[in-house]
């Protein structure tokens, strides 16, 4: 009983996990900072910049941009779960994080990621009917379906990473303390445990391939009918347009899926580890900053909701300052 109660006290000393990041080259540190900072400024603005449109405008109000929205919103979530911390350790030289703070981290990551894979998969195939079967799209993507979708995709990948969670804050972790990325992910938390982790090895698995496999197939089979559909269009210009639009989101969507499948679907070698960290960086980072301009900015529709936007808070502007009073009495 006395050895049970010695090993109990050896598993609970670690209280933090220090980040190793890209590594600790002072010279990039202030490189790698300006960066991350530039990305994640371009990424906040475009997202709550969409989310803000979205909301605030009655011409977005459509199962299309309602979806955009959710991403929008997601995005700035998840932008801010990795990057602000990252940003800290640059700047400070900081590394660590608290272990109650590194799986918040760890489940905010791994629940939005999921999200985001429903709600791409959902939004190719809201294209896909409007495109493929316009008459029927009234009838398939009604408001109740399109809430059903959406907060599926919500509490779906919710409950996953709750049982997730669970089954990782029941491991010992009684040294070494340095995750070998720059968050908190599955596979280098987990081999940091001196428990068997087995079992969650093989339910994270299995989970990931039911999570990223089957909306990357629906993603990409929605857009082979796509361009497929495209193909069909007599006019070259607008053939032309479509083609460009919908490669657009079909590069985008590939880049973002297949570097998951390859960070969470391929083993664990020890010779891809640094390959696997620079490979989450595409879907960490820089897909939430390009996701609102291949999906949003360039669309007829936010454009002119934008300029609207703009139009009225110009006229307010001037408003006021012909009316200075109404400074006074706000």
């Amino acid at each position: 009983m006395l050895i049970t109660n010695s090993e109990k006290l050896n598993h609970t000393t670690i209280t933090e996990f220090i980040l190793l990041g890209f590594g600790e080259a002072e010279e990039f540190q202030i490189f790698l900072f300006l960066a991350f900072a530039v990305i994640y400024i371009f990424t906040m603005t475009g997202n709550i910049l969409i989310f803000t449109l979205v909301v605030s405008d009655q011409h977005l109000h459509t199962p299309m941009y309602y979806f955009l929205g959710n991403l929008s919103f997601l995005e700035v979530c998840y932008s801010s779960t990795i990057l602000p911390k990252m940003l800290a350790g640059f700047l400070t030289g900081d590394k660590s994080i608290s272990v109650s703070g590194c799986f918040t981290q760890l489940f905010f990551f791994g629940f939005l990621i999921i999200v985001e894979c429903y709600l791409l998969s959902v939004m190719s195939f809201d294209r896909y009917v409007a495109i493929c079967k316009p008459l029927h799209y009234a009838t398939i993507m009604r408001g109740r379906v399109i809430l059903y979708l959406v907060v599926g995709s919500w509490l779906c990948a919710a409950s996953i990473l709750i049982i997730f969670i669970s089954m990782i804050s029941l491991l010992s972790f009684c040294g070494p303390n340095e995750v070998e990325h720059f968050f908190c992910d599955f596979s280098p938390l987990l081999q940091l445990s001196c428990s068997d982790t087995s079992h969650i090895t093989l339910s994270a698995l299995i989970f990931g391939s039911i999570d990223i496999l089957p909306p990357f197939i629906l993603t990409v089979t929605s857009y082979v009918f796509i361009i497929t559909a495209i193909f069909r269009i007599p006019s070259t210009t607008s053939r032309e347009k479509a083609f460009a639009t919908c490669s657009s989101h079909l590069i985008v969507v590939t880049i973002f899926y297949g570097t998951l499948i390859i960070v969470y679907i391929l083993p664990n070698a020890s010779i891809l580890r640094d390959f696997k960290k620079v490979l989450s960086v595409p879907y960490t980072v820089l897909t939430p900053m390009v996701n609102p301009l291949i999906y949003s900015l360039r669309n007829k529709e936010v454009k002119e909701s934008l300029r609207r936007a703009l139009g009225r808070f110009v006229c307010s502007n001037e408003n006021r300052e012909q009316n200075p009073l109404l400074l006074t009495r706000g």
